[in-house]
């Protein structure tokens, strides 16, 4: 069964909850830096996860803790664009180890995966948000009590539906 999401709903196995996307809406287009959601049914990778803030019970899906040296690569120039990368490292990067807590867990989202095309957007991921569900730069947000409901749900099988 796919995680849907539908405007600003995510719909997944009888829940309904309230969800961000990217500040100017979905897109069959996208590109790095706009703003936009991919439009489109995408697998679902690694669960990452911050061990001092979460306590993560059985999980269906590979997951890994994050550490303070994590990063994802959205710089064009490197080879490992749209990849997991350690700190330092000479090309822009997202740290995954946050301060704002809407990286305490997430799902990495296959979007532009295999192969990547340099360019079309990286580190498109279903994570946190707060009460103010503030648009994303381009992933998916739900709150922590939400992504804790339909997590044990959720299994290697599942795919998300950006419509």
């Amino acid at each position: 069964m796919n995680i849907i999401i539908k405007k600003r709903s995510l719909l997944y196995r009888g829940y309904k909850f309230k969800c961000c996307i990217g500040k100017k809406g979905i897109s069959y287009s996208k590109k790095e830096g706009d703003l936009c959601t991919p439009k489109g049914l995408f697998k679902l990778g690694s669960l990452y996860y911050r061990k001092d803030r979460i306590k993560l019970n059985k999980c269906k899906i590979k997951s890994k803790i994050i550490k303070k040296s994590m990063g994802w690569c959205d710089d064009i120039k490197s080879e490992k664009y749209n990849q997991e990368i350690s700190f330092p490292y000479k090309y822009n990067a997202e740290k995954l180890y946050r301060t704002d807590k809407i990286y305490d867990i997430f799902i990495n989202i296959k979007y532009n995966y295999f192969p990547t095309h340099k360019g079309r957007g990286s580190a498109i991921f279903l994570h946190l948000t707060n009460k103010s569900y503030k648009p994303t730069k381009g992933c998916i947000a739900i709150q922590k009590k939400d992504f804790l409901k339909i997590l044990p749900l959720i299994n290697r099988k599942t795919k998300i539906l950006i419509k």
